[in-house]
């Protein structure tokens, strides 16, 4: 008998994405190797999509030398651009100062690549992409940016800065999928998963049921 059921494995260790990709709703879980983040790509669009399928294929290969299941690994990363500069995590308090000084009182771009690498009854497949959203940020004051650089929110975060926490004292315009500058496009990854699913597979019903 044909196994349909897939194991979904979230390669990250951020509870953002954690907390996004568990409004599907379906079992899973999470595996997050440390993994360097480098790529020579210039352009945002390329130098995300690189970073992400090399978190995802480490985790999958190391699952699927170990599994005999099918697996759904999901891996994704999130970089900041304006003008062509590639914003990622700052290095400490001063870089993130830096970032947001740069930032303050624009509008730039949020790009989060998607990565999904498939184990299906043996056989290896998957699909990726790329979501981009616009934020604008109105001048940050000397106050504000000492008060959020004083929670630590920025340190972790590309672009030195989480649109769901205290940075919302600065951003004033969203255009795009909030989801998306929070660190996963749920939507997104909702359509071109069930579009995937739905063509690789024979099955009745949800394709969540395939979890």
């Amino acid at each position: 008998m044909v196994n349909s059921k897939f194991k979904l494995v979230l390669a990250s260790a951020s509870p953002r994405r954690k907390e996004l990709i568990g409004h599907l709703k379906v079992p899973y879980e999470i595996l997050a190797l440390n993994v360097p983040e480098e790529s020579n790509a210039t352009d945002p669009v390329k130098f995300s999509a690189e970073i992400a399928a090399l978190k995802g294929e480490a985790v999958f290969n190391q699952l699927r030398s170990k599994s005999g299941d099918n697996l759904f690994v999901v891996s994704a990363d999130t970089i900041v651009c304006l003008n062509g500069k590639i914003y990622g995590k700052p290095k400490d308090r001063a870089e993130a100062k830096q970032f947001l000084s740069e930032l303050g009182g624009r509008s730039h771009s949020v790009f989060t690549a998607v990565s999904v690498r498939i184990l299906y009854n043996g056989k290896v497949d998957g699909f990726s992409f790329v979501e981009e959203s616009k934020v604008t940020f109105n001048s940050i004051s000397n106050e504000l940016m000492e008060r959020y650089l004083d929670t630590g929110d920025s340190l972790d975060k590309a672009g030195a800065y989480g649109i769901q926490g205290p940075s919302l004292t600065f951003i004033s315009k969203v255009d795009g999928d909030y989801a998306n500058v929070v660190g996963f496009p749920l939507s997104r990854f909702v359509v071109e998963s069930e579009k995937f699913l739905k063509s690789k597979i024979p099955h009745e019903g949800s394709w969540l049921d395939l979890f």
